[in-house]
């Protein structure tokens, strides 16, 4: 079966999928009243979502990872990023963090920057594919358990090349533009 993602901007209908997704992802996830503060309530935030389309994209759309980012003057801040483990190492967060950024160029963004746990060696990877770089650590900046943040940043964003087309195919392990 061919599947297909799509990434779009995030609604707060999409509220409960993605808390969901948030409590399976992560040991200190956000709370629903966290979420939907962000989602209504902070006009810096933004929301996109990753959505599994079916092959000929028959049957609804299922929401399979999502991206919170800020876009805060020069800065897009990413701050929370989670994929549905079953879709995983498919180019599905790298589609969305590419797609947060060139939010942030279309805003006059120079730079980004998140935070993520010392441990996550998996989100480190994806990032410095990206193009960041570790520029320093907060101690003890994570609990749940108490963890050290690694700081990265990506400077200047560069534009590049980008698809007319919001929708992957992630067959294969695979991210090509349909």
């Amino acid at each position: 079966m061919t599947q297909s993602v799509t990434i779009e901007p995030g609604t707060p209908e999409a509220l409960p999928a993605i808390l969901k997704i948030e409590e399976a992802c992560f040991s200190a996830p956000w709370t629903r009243k966290m979420l939907e503060t962000e989602l209504t309530g902070n006009q810096f935030a933004h929301f996109l979502l990753a959505k599994s389309v079916g092959q000929g994209g028959t049957g609804s759309a299922a929401i399979i990872g999502y991206l919170c980012f800020w876009i805060v003057f020069e800065e897009v801040r990413l701050m929370n990023l989670a994929v549905v483990e079953s879709m995983r190492r498919r180019g599905i967060a790298s589609a969305l963090v590419t797609e947060a950024l060139q939010a942030g160029l279309a805003q006059s963004a120079t730079r980004a920057l998140l935070e993520v746990r010392a441990s996550n060696q998996a989100a480190q990877s994806l990032y410095a594919g990206l193009g960041f770089h570790h520029v320093s650590t907060r101690p003890k900046y994570y609990t749940n358990p108490l963890e050290d943040a690694v700081l990265m940043e990506l400077a200047p964003i560069l534009s590049g090349p980008r698809s007319a087309s919001r929708a992957i195919d992630v067959n294969g392990g695979q991210v090509r533009p349909l």
